[in-house]
């Protein structure tokens, strides 16, 4: 990928001497912009954090660290979808505490996700309630699918990271870019990126960027698919991208504000021709595959969803590269 440019952090202190006074000028130099995202200038300047972790494509930052035997004996991963704030229809009723509650009919996403896992041999604990991430190295994965806003105490977050540098795995699925907005270290887990909002539910089709990925071999080059489309904000860095989308529609033009007033500040213009849907890199010791792509609920429950199929074998290609079962990020 190509390299960033980082803004200077320092200013520079120029002396200027003239007609032979003493004093001196300070000037200050501008801060390069951060530029070099796939894209053109549509996705440049959209912010690039350090947040202070090994992260990107290189192996090197993957914690291989000594497990103990027979830790592949039985494949496990742990489905969370607890919401802290909006909650999309395919997570359905909010679920009891514990460990693996009672689901209801409208739970077609947790049903979704459990019933294909467990196809192919995979055991899926499932939670709403963040104390159950203190058992997170029981598992080769977790799968944040469509989480919103604040939904991790201190507790969980310090689980989650520390799960993290032990080589764990994170799978994110849609709505997981609009969790833990305010927690730097989350945000460079799903890539250095953030949702920052949507235009209208519509088609569109999916373009792999590789064809080489456990998630994406077995794909065509492009399938339609209906969804969301999510604008983000920072762009992702130091990622591998797998799949780009390009919706049917123009990036429409916000108009109306809140309280009944106009609006009067830009609106996100969309990423062009470089609209990025699924990518993955390494973090901080663990391995992270993420896709903003899944809001419907027809994924799960309807046969003759658009691209259903294609949107699942990718997902399930991208949790088994994280659990490792297949070569990860390619």
């Amino acid at each position: 990928m190509k390299n960033f440019a980082r803004a200077a952090g320092a200013a520079a202190i120029v002396l200027l001497a003239s007609c032979g006074s003493q004093e001196a000028e300070v000037a200050q130099t501008a801060p390069a912009a951060q530029t070099g995202n796939p894209g053109g200038a549509i996705n440049d300047n959209l912010g690039e954090m350090d947040y202070g972790v090994c992260r990107g494509v290189d192996p090197a930052c993957y914690h291989d660290w000594p497990r103990p035997e027979g830790w592949d004996s039985e494949w496990r991963v742990l489905l969370f979808t607890k919401t802290g704030g909006p909650r999309h229809g395919h997570l359905g009723t909010p679920l009891g505490e514990g460990l693996n509650p009672e689901l209801n009919e409208d739970n077609v996403a947790q049903r979704g996700v459990i019933e294909m896992l467990e196809a192919e041999g995979i055991h899926v604990d499932y939670s709403e309630d963040s104390s159950v991430l203190g058992r997170l190295t029981s598992y080769h994965a977790v799968i944040f699918y469509s989480t919103t806003r604040d939904n991790l105490d201190d507790g969980a977050q310090t689980a989650l990271r520390q799960y993290m540098r032990r080589g764990g795995g994170f799978i994110g699925v849609h709505n997981a870019f609009g969790t833990e907005y305010n927690w730097p270290y989350y945000e460079g887990l799903i890539g250095g990126a953030n949702f920052f909002d949507h235009g209208p539910n519509r088609p569109g089709e999916v373009v792999l960027q590789s064809t080489t990925d456990a998630s994406t071999r077995d794909l065509p080059a492009r399938f339609a698919f209906t969804d969301e489309w999510y604008n983000l904000v920072p762009f992702p860095t130091h990622v591998r991208f797998l799949a780009t989308g390009i919706p049917s529609e123009p990036e429409p033009r916000e108009g109306g504000g809140r309280g009944g007033l106009s609006t009067v500040v830009g609106s996100h213009p969309g990423h062009g021709d470089f609209h990025p849907v699924t990518w993955c890199q390494y973090y901080d010791g663990g391995k992270s595959w993420v896709t903003t792509l899944g809001h419907g609920s027809g994924v799960w429950n309807d046969p003759e969803f658009v691209g259903g199929e294609e949107f699942k074998t990718m997902l399930l290609g991208g949790i088994k590269s994280v659990m490792g079962m297949e070569p990860f990020c390619q």
